[in-house]
């Protein structure tokens, strides 16, 4: 079974390398801009670890026209402009796009090379690129520098036509395949899973398939689990998958075990439908959130936002996750 190490009060908040570039977002309907928000998965991402109170770097390529103030500075690339993308929100769905959006890449910064990570070792790394900036030298070099690689698999498998538009291909022909062996988790959406072949990957990493307002289901060599969600009203689902991600590695650094880390994304990311752009984690927020009110009550909060993630496990017996066992950290696996 895979479990992790719980944290102490007086242990250290292990280290993160989150990889991916900063974008520019702009929502359209009816053919008219309804936002335009800082984007990317880098920075749903960050906002919630920085919720956590998780200490992390972030490796990420911006242009010199990025215009929006962020806690942690990009890699600025005098000779490039900043990855844009359009989502629109009335064209239909086809089988390569997202049923509530198409998304249009439109201008596109430079991708991320190994020799743009930071020559240090870390506890968990995150390979979540949007627009096609991760490399397999790049992810190869992540496996190399961080104990646990985790994965968005919208880092492997998305493409571009002619117009920008994204579309996706088979895991097996993305050129990332040989390295699942050295990941830990692959994270994908119900959609994207469709371009896996998820029981044969479960063989080599563990995998976590996101169902939206329905949870999330995490599949691992010798068996599976649901994961109960919570409810949200949706306003826009961009960056939902992102802070789930976020909210999940949160988790395990913090000490939880692989089910209860699950429900703490499924958390994040309800609140991040909510909203257009990224949210402000704060403790008003939480507390108006009824369903986690009894893992808030009589937790130390200190600064943003620092409760004891521990009592989520009360909250994963009051949901009756289904399963009864999970897997054992082995030193071979």
């Amino acid at each position: 079974m895979v479990t992790t190490i719980p944290q102490t009060p007086n242990t250290p908040i292990q280290s993160v390398l989150i990889v991916g570039n900063y974008c520019h977002d702009v929502l359209l309907q009816g053919g008219a801009v309804v936002a335009e928000t800082l984007g990317g998965a880098a920075s749903f991402i960050s906002n919630v670890l920085t919720g956590l109170s998780v200490s992390f770097h972030l490796t990420s390529k911006v242009g010199v026209d990025f215009k929006y103030p962020v806690n942690h500075d990009p890699i600025v690339v005098p000779t490039s402009k900043t990855t844009v993308f359009h989502a629109y929100f009335d064209q239909g769905y086809n089988e390569n796009a997202h049923q509530d959006r198409v998304l249009k890449r439109v201008q596109v910064c430079d991708p991320i090379n190994p020799s743009d990570l930071p020559d240090r070792k870390f506890d968990f790394g995150m390979a979540v690129g949007v627009g096609g900036e991760i490399l397999p030298e790049t992810l190869e070099r992540m496996v190399e520098i961080c104990d646990a690689v985790f994965v968005d698999i919208q880092a492997l498998i998305r493409a571009f036509d002619e117009n920008g538009t994204v579309k996706l291909v088979r895991l097996k022909e993305s050129g990332f395949y040989h390295l699942l062996p050295r990941l830990k988790f692959l994270k994908a959406s119900s959609d994207e899973a469709l371009f896996m072949e998820v029981e044969e990957v479960r063989l080599w990493c563990c995998v976590v398939v996101t169902h939206g307002k329905d949870g999330c289901e995490v599949y691992w060599k010798d068996g599976e689990m649901k994961i109960a969600p919570f409810g949200a009203n949706q306003i826009d689902p961009t960056g939902a998958g992102d802070s789930f991600l976020g909210g999940f590695v949160g988790g395990l650094v913090h000490g939880l075990v692989v089910p209860d880390a699950a429900l703490v994304g499924n958390f994040f990311g309800s609140l991040t439908v909510a909203h257009i752009g990224l949210p402000k984690f704060d403790l008003r927020l939480l507390q108006r959130k009824c369903m986690l009110s009894n893992i808030l009550q009589g937790s130390e909060l200190c600064g943003s936002l620092c409760w004891k993630l521990g009592r989520i496990k009360e909250e994963v017996q009051t949901r009756k996750v289904q399963g009864t066992c999970w897997l054992e950290r082995r030193d071979d696996e």
